[in-house]
């Protein structure tokens, strides 16, 4: 959620880089953009509502703002309208300071308050303007104190990026609860939300903790804790390509990064099987860990709370551990029953989302052992969890995610083999059968994915569709939750998925004459269940998209029928949701959506 980009060297212009990093991060969701510069001992600026093409256009580029040192960002509102006054950077009221800001300041209005007593004058409708008045207000001539002061009287969370106009060759940096990395170059240094801002121009990064102060110079980066201690950090290799964050002559990410899955998938199996076992070196859980647990808790939001509920199913049928599958806003708010002898575990593809990191601070306050699967190396919740298992589907760019959700589902499969062999609550040949079936996974999502033509026709002709239902039993419901949120957040069309036998307890009152109902029906011993209900929408006007295995007929049960490969059941949602995300691609394709940038999304959500 926003961007935030800051750059400082000796020779090339900032702002045309500042231009060029924002366009590497419009995927994490803005509704204005804007950037400053300093040069000459003074500050310039220019912003926009808008995408940032029009913030490009008004400065021509970035050629009309002069100066090797800038700070630039795309906002997300939350407080204030978008517009071009409410759009980042916010000047104090001297001009002196120029601030750049993601996250949320929980107690703005108790500052707001007490700098207008001060005679400060606002402007804008926003949270962050507070922050550059009190730079201003707090200011005695040394900027490292002025930010210590600030960030001791602000609440919430916050990334900071901060200009002053005393301070013309360098610029400070501060982070809590909201992603930052600086970025190593020669002659040039960076500061950014995302890495694939700055990768063009370096690969050499490191990653900022909470209240790490961070002071940037074009030869120079050095950190400090608020003690105003020097830190030593690791500097860390960006190994992916380049290329893997460009869309590589695909017309969206997103049609390229479900053409990817095979390969995610791959890259996050096999360094994890060894000699026909399980090696999960960055967990800890021994066996009387696994044993011993009461219970364990699936925590995470939107697509990765879907895996989560696979996972429930998968973990509990596997391992035989009570599984509770739990929003992490509804966890953090509704005062778990949590305990040391709990697993709790914690999915976020970008390891910044901020109800799951809190949810995860009330588990660890518990006394609960925390395991996260997550995307992004170095992440918060990476770093507060006790295990962690990352996912490596490297950079995912459009908002609605595909293979880190993928990848995310390959870890759930991993992580329940891996327990339940520790455990003994599978056999020793089912153990290796499992490993077999999981190591032909990627090949059975690219024969799925060859599927395309037939997914482009059946979507061809339900782009119109006002409201389309998704049902499923089971694993096959788990998917459904997810297929109707890609087609939902990206075309827009009015879509629920629903447990299949949930029917007759009320949504069938909403089928009539030409309705849409995908329908699910993977699993074996629920086939005949799921027909039954097909059936009960059919006879009330539905038309019914089924979808099912190679080895079954839905003809004269389903209007139209989609075929996946077959697999061991536990493994099926990596398959079935292939048609359901190309359907949710091309019906938005169709329609002419913004598929990669869908409105009022945002790729990493920060804040609440």
């Amino acid at each position: 959620m926003c961007g935030i980009v800051g750059y400082i060297g000796k020779k090339k212009q900032a702002a045309p880089i500042l231009l060029e990093g924002l366009e590497k991060l419009e995927y994490r969701g803005y509704d204005s953009a804007g950037i400053a510069v300093i040069n000459n001992g003074e500050i310039n600026f220019a912003k926009a509502k808008g995408r940032l093409r029009v913030l490009s256009e008004k400065t021509n580029g970035g050629k009309d703002l002069i100066g090797c040192a800038g700070i630039g960002h795309t906002r997300w509102a939350t407080h204030g309208e978008p517009s071009d006054i409410n759009s980042h950077p916010h000047l104090s009221q001297s001009g002196r300071f120029a601030v750049v800001h993601n996250g949320i300041i929980e107690n703005y209005m108790e500052l707001k308050e007490k700098l207008i007593r001060k005679g400060f004058e606002f402007i804008s409708e926003t949270d962050t303007e507070v922050i550059a008045h009190l730079f201003e207000y707090y200011y005695k001539g040394d900027i490292m104190d002025t930010m210590i002061k600030v960030i001791d009287r602000v609440e919430g969370s916050y990334a900071l990026g901060v200009l002053c106009s005393d301070y013309p060759d360098s610029f400070i940096a501060v982070r809590k609860a909201s992603p930052m990395i600086i970025g190593i170059g020669n002659d040039e240094n960076f500061v950014a939300s995302d890495v694939t801002a700055i990768l063009k121009h370096t690969r050499q990064v490191c990653y900022v903790e909470d209240n790490e102060i961070v002071v940037l110079t074009a030869d120079d980066v050095k950190i400090y804790n608020t003690d105003k201690e020097e830190l030593e950090k690791e500097i860390k290799t960006i190994d992916w390509d380049v290329s893997a964050a460009e869309k590589g002559g695909y017309e969206h990410f997103m049609i390229k990064e479900i053409e990817e899955q095979p390969k995610a998938i791959r890259a996050t199996i096999s360094p994890r099987i060894k000699d026909g076992k399980i090696v999960l070196d960055d967990v800890s859980l021994t066996k009387d860990d696994i044993k011993n647990l009461r219970k364990i808790f699936i925590v995470a939001c939107g697509s990765a709370y879907h895996v989560g509920v696979v996972g429930k199913y998968v973990i509990e049928k596997m391992c035989r551990i009570p599984v509770e599958c739990v929003i992490a806003s509804e966890f953090r708010y509704s005062d778990p029953i949590v305990s040391k002898n709990d697993l709790v575990i914690v999915i976020s593809q970008s390891g910044e989302t901020a109800d799951s990191l809190e949810a995860l601070k009330v588990a660890k306050n518990r006394g609960a052992r925390v395991l996260s699967i997550v995307n992004v190396v170095g992440s918060a919740i990476a770093n507060a969890s006790d295990d962690v298992i990352y996912t490596w589907a490297g950079p995912e760019i459009a908002v609605a995610t595909t293979k880190a959700y993928s990848t995310q589902l390959t870890v759930m499969y991993l992580l329940s083999i891996y327990m339940a062999e520790k455990i003994s609550t599978i056999t020793s040949g089912q153990y290796k059968k499992y490993l077999e079936d999981l190591e032909k996974l990627p090949d059975l999502v690219a024969k799925t994915l060859e599927n395309k033509e037939q997914i482009a026709y059946l979507a061809s002709k339900f782009y119109n569709c006002h409201s389309i239902f998704f049902i499923g039993r089971n694993l096959d419901y788990a998917v459904s939750l997810e297929g109707s949120l890609k087609l939902k957040e990206i075309s827009y069309i009015h879509s629920e998925a629903y447990a299949a036998g949930e029917l007759k307890h009320g949504t069938i009152s909403l089928i009539e004459d030409g309705t849409l109902v995908v329908a699910l029906a993977t699993v074996d011993d629920l086939f005949e269940k799921t027909v039954s209900n097909i059936k009960e929408v059919t006879t009330r006007g539905a038309v019914v998209m089924g979808l099912t295995t190679e080895d079954r007929s839905m003809t004269g049960i389903a209007d139209y029928t989609i075929q996946i490969p077959n697999t061991n059941d536990i493994f099926l949602p990596s398959l079935t949701v292939i048609p359901l995300q190309l359907f949710g691609y091309y019906v938005a394709a169709n329609k002419g959506c913004d598929i990669d940038k869908p409105r009022n999304l945002a790729k990493s959500v920060t804040v609440e």
